[in-house]
């Protein structure tokens, strides 16, 4: 690399940080390299955005450590297809301590391993002109940028460039299973040479996705599946039973067109079945792994308060339905792509001069009155390249490896179906696949923050245990 390239890593301009994290272990202070507001494209179309932090650890406890060779977590921060500032070279300041991604940064540094946070633009980027400037599908775009940087600046940048982890929730989570999945698309490539991404590879290695918020043309219809007939969180109303049935009817032909065959020879997973599949392979043992760690005492309790689950004293049983009722339904109908065009989904897909689009046109129909109206054929081409599901089932990208899919029983903003599809997707394709559910867990909580990282070492082979 020639002495003016723009995107050159720089090696000596950092600043010495030291934080402490507490672990399942005891608490360990970390001793770091920060190296901070690093443009990762040539032609930044907002440079305070597209940018990003790369923090490498020096020290763990006094001792040494050597992170050339360690695996790179890229921890995003982003949440509703938002922007992300990376002006802040500070892993709590604006991404907020507490969340997946501040937390496995920590637990990354203590490691040994290379953290790496990117800003992005957003959905909500405008210039001083009234123009929009971050919506779809610039989030991922930057985000491949980002990766493409690292590796334009393989062995002088610390850390192992084929070993790059993604991880984020909601928003976060469904972008780290994109980035996962869309790895050297040609499909994006006008849009990286438009910002001067490096020319390199820009697939990664393994995915953590949290709450991901996925398969959004046809979030709508699988929410309906899961949550027509229960009554809104808020008002303990149901939504309008006959717009949910036509949803729900459009479900079953999706499923079916996927072509998807569950786990441990359960076979095709259609609308009909996936209750049961959902029930047999994850909410049940979701449901006995809190049960049976509870103490007697704990566990009465809990049950007494939850009369709907039966345990036999080692196993739970309950309907799904009962399920369904007790997860709530938190959003109105279309869930996603709204009528009124508030939802963050519709204001991804608008343009430099519309704040927000319908991506579905189920809800293009209604909200117009017209039955033949047909979407854009640029949101046609946005919605694919903003959803997994899209490259998943398709030969044209190269797909990370192993996947880390975690998602809360209690979280009712999506149906439960949305990651499970993308488990079943990535497994039928033959990847290393790891999905539960957080009993009772609202969204994006991590109840296995640390068991995140063990599995970090283990898929790159760098595992202390």
């Amino acid at each position: 690399m020639a002495p003016t390239d723009p995107l050159l890593f720089p090696r000596r301009d950092y600043a010495v940080r030291t934080m402490r994290t507490q672990t399942s272990t005891g608490e360990k202070q970390v001793t770091y390299h920060l190296y901070a507001h690093l443009p990762y494209v040539a032609r930044p179309v907002d440079g305070e955005y597209q940018s990003l932090d790369v923090m490498v650890p020096i020290e763990v406890d006094g001792v040494a450590v050597d992170a050339t060779n360690a695996p790179i977590l890229l921890a995003n921060a982003i949440g509703g297809f938002m922007s992300v500032n990376n002006l802040r070279g500070d892993m709590r300041g604006p991404r907020g301590e507490g969340t997946v991604g501040s937390r496995h940064a920590e637990l990354a540094l203590a490691e040994g391993y290379v953290v790496v946070w990117p800003g992005v633009r957003g959905r909500d980027n405008q210039a001083s002109d009234g123009t929009y400037y971050g919506k779809a599908p610039a989030v991922i775009v930057d985000l491949k940028a980002a990766v493409r940087y690292l590796r334009h600046n393989r062995g002088v940048v610390p850390g192992d460039v084929e070993r790059i982890v993604s991880t984020g929730c909601s928003a976060g989570g469904a972008l780290s299973a994109l980035l996962g999945a869309c790895g050297n698309s040609p499909l994006f490539e006008a849009y990286l040479t438009e910002i001067g991404a490096a020319e390199a590879a820009d697939g990664i290695y393994a995915c953590g996705c949290y709450s991901p918020i996925l398969d959004l043309d046809h979030a709508d219809m699988a929410y309906e599946w899961m949550s027509g007939a229960t009554p809104n969180n808020q008002s303990g109303k149901q939504v309008d039973q006959e717009l949910s049935a036509e949803l729900k009817a459009l479900f079953v032909y999706y499923q079916a067109s996927l072509g998807l065959e569950g786990k441990d020879g359960f076979g095709p997973l259609t609308a009909g079945n996936y209750d049961r599949y959902l029930m047999r392979h994850y909410l049940v043992p979701s449901a006995n792994d809190y049960l049976r760690a509870l103490s007697d005492g704990e566990r009465r309790d809990y049950l007494a308060k939850n009369p709907w689950i039966s345990w036999d004293g080692g196993n739970a049983s309950f309907t799904f339905v009962d399920y369904s009722l007790h997860a709530g339904r938190f959003k109105m109908i279309p869930a996603f792509d709204d009528l009124e065009l508030k939802l963050a989904e519709p204001s991804l897909f608008g343009n430099v001069t519309t704040e927000a689009r319908h991506f579905t046109e189920f809800s293009l129909r209604k909200a117009t009155g017209d039955p033949n109206a047909e979407l854009d054929s640029d949101v046609k081409t946005l919605v694919n390249l903003m959803n997994p599901m899209y490259f998943t089932r398709r030969s044209i990208s190269d797909c990370a490896e192993h996947w880390w899919l975690r998602r809360g029983t209690g979280e009712s903003g999506i149906s439960q179906t949305a990651i499970i599809n993308l488990a079943a997707s990535l497994e039928n394709r033959g990847k290393h696949v790891d999905t539960r559910f957080f009993w009772d867990a609202a969204h994006c909580i991590d109840q296995d923050a640390e068991g995140f990282i063990s599995w970090v070492g283990d898929v790159t082979g760098t595992s202390k245990g």
